[in-house]
C-alpha cells in the first residue's frame, strides 16, 4: 500500500508513485524511490524520460508475421533472408525472443503467443496469437517444417504446448519441446546463454 503523503492522492506525486507502482516488479518502497529521482532529475532528463514512453506507445507495433514487437513490420528478424525459414520457435513473449537470439545457437524465426493459456486467470487460447500462427502456416511461411514450442517450464507452459501439439500434427509438422536443462518454473528470460542453447541443441518432440 501506497503512503499518504501531503495533499490529496490525487496530487502529482502521488499520481507518478502509484504509476510506478503498477509495473510489474515494483514494489511500493521502490515505486517512491523512482518517483522522487524523477523528482531530483534535471528537468531535460525527466523530459526525455517522458518523450521516450510516448513515443514507444506511439510507434511500436506488432509484426503482420510474428507478432514481436517493433518499430517497422515486417520487424527485422522476419526480413533477414538468411534465417532458416523451416523452423519457427514459439515463445511466450518478446522478451524471450531476445533470450533465445542473444544464446545464439538458433537462426530460425519466431512467433509470439503474448501469453499462455490458463484457465484460472481466464486466459484461453483465443486469447493468444495462435490462430496468426496458424494463418502464417497457411498462407505465407509454407517451408516450415517444425515448430519448436519454447513455452516455460511451468503448468501453463506445458498446457500451451500440449495444445499446440494437437493443433499443429495434422498439418505434417514436426514439433518440438526444449530439452530439459531448463529448471522447472523458470522464465526463459532469465536462462544463461549456454543452459538455452543446449535446451535449444537438445529439444525434443512433443
Amino acid at each position: 500500500m501506497i503512503p499518504d503523503f501531503p495533499g490529496s492522492n490525487t496530487s502529482p506525486i502521488h499520481r507518478l508513485i502509484d504509476a510506478f507502482h503498477r509495473l510489474p516488479g515494483i514494489g511500493p518502497k521502490t515505486a517512491q524511490r523512482l518517483a522522487y529521482h524523477v523528482l531530483r532529475a534535471p528537468e531535460e532528463e525527466a523530459r526525455e524520460l517522458a518523450a521516450a514512453l510516448i513515443e514507444v506507445k506511439e510507434s511500436i507495433v506488432l509484426c503482420e508475421h510474428c507478432q514481436n514487437l517493433t518499430d517497422k513490420s515486417p520487424c527485422n528478424i522476419c526480413a533477414e533472408m538468411s534465417r532458416d525459414r523451416t523452423v519457427i520457435c514459439v515463445v511466450e513473449e518478446p522478451l524471450d525472443v531476445l533470450a533465445i537470439d542473444r544464446a545464439g545457437g538458433f537462426k530460425g524465426l519466431f512467433h509470439v503467443l503474448h501469453g499462455v493459456i490458463s484457465p484460472s486467470d481466464g486466459i484461453g487460447p483465443e486469447d493468444l496469437k495462435v490462430e496468426e500462427l496458424l494463418r502464417r502456416l497457411r498462407d505465407r511461411d509454407t517451408d516450415v517444417e517444425e515448430i519448436i514450442v519454447a513455452t516455460n517450464p511451468n503448468l501453463e507452459g506445458e498446457a500451451t504446448s500440449m495444445y499446440l501439439a494437437r493443433l499443429l500434427r495434422p498439418l505434417g509438422l514436426r514439433v518440438t519441446r526444449l530439452a530439459r536443462g531448463l529448471p522447472a518454473g523458470a522464465d526463459l528470460e532469465y536462462a544463461d546463454d549456454v543452459t538455452l542453447g543446449r535446451a535449444m541443441e537438445f529439444r525434443q518432440e512433443v
